[in-house]
C-alpha cells in the first residue's frame, strides 16, 4: 500500500507562483511512475504534468508548458510541481497520483493510488 499526500495549494492572484509538493510513502515508490492531476468544479479530472520514476520522461498538459515545472526526490519520495504565471483558469483541486507503471501516463484509471487534493485557487 502506498500512502499519498499534497501539499502547498493555497489562494493567489493572476500571475503568482505555487510549488505543490507530493509525499508518497509505504512501499518502495521510488521506481514508480508520479503525477498531477487536477479537478475543476463540473468538469472531469485532467492529466497536467507526470513524471516518470528515472525523472528523465515528463509530460505536460499543452496548457500548463512553459510555466509549470514537474520535479522529483526519489531519495525522499518527493515529488513538486512549481507553477509560474498562474491564470484563473487552473482553479482546481490537485491531486497527486502514483502507478507502477514504468511510463508516463494521462489516464486517471493507470494510477493506483491518489492523494487527497489540494486546491489551487487564482483570481484575476
Amino acid at each position: 500500500q502506498v500512502q499519498v499526500e499534497e501539499s502547498g495549494g493555497g489562494s493567489v492572484q493572476t500571475g503568482d507562483s505555487l510549488r505543490l509538493s507530493c509525499k508518497a510513502s509505504g512501499r518502495t515508490t521510488s521506481t514508480y511512475t508520479m503525477g498531477w492531476f487536477r479537478q475543476a468544479p463540473g468538469k472531469e479530472r485532467e492529466f497536467v504534468a507526470g513524471i516518470s520514476w528515472s525523472a528523465i520522461n515528463t509530460d505536460y498538459l499543452d496548457s500548463v508548458k512553459g510555466r509549470f515545472t514537474i520535479s522529483r526526490d526519489k531519495d525522499k519520495n518527493m515529488m513538486y510541481l512549481q507553477m509560474n504565471g498562474l491564470k484563473p483558469e487552473d482553479t482546481a483541486l490537485y491531486y497527486c497520483a502514483v502507478t507502477q507503471f514504468g511510463t508516463v501516463s494521462r489516464q486517471t484509471t493507470d494510477y493506483d493510488w491518489w492523494g487527497q487534493g489540494t486546491q489551487v485557487t487564482v483570481s484575476s
